[in-house]
């Protein structure tokens, strides 16, 4: 889980935007998540396969832990 506002400790996962499999752009928005003062959309910070989505929406997770898995494409 990415920081997305100054501040944050832990957010939650609203929804996800992609699907496990498919293919991401850096900059496309991925997921949308809750924090302690809005819900932004998460973004894609490289380009490649989503291989895998660790983390469910309704689920609240601390910044810095893992929760999706993307393979970057070369």
């Amino acid at each position: 889980m990415p920081a997305l506002s100054s501040g944050m400790e832990s957010g939650k996962i609203i929804s996800w935007l992609k699907r496990q499999g498919d293919m991401v752009q850096r900059g496309d928005a991925i997921a949308e998540i809750e924090t302690d003062k809005a819900t932004v959309e998460m973004e894609a910070t490289v380009t490649g396969l989503l291989i895998e989505i660790l983390r469910q929406p309704g689920e609240e997770i601390e910044v810095g832990v893992a929760i999706a898995f993307i393979e970057a494409s070369t």
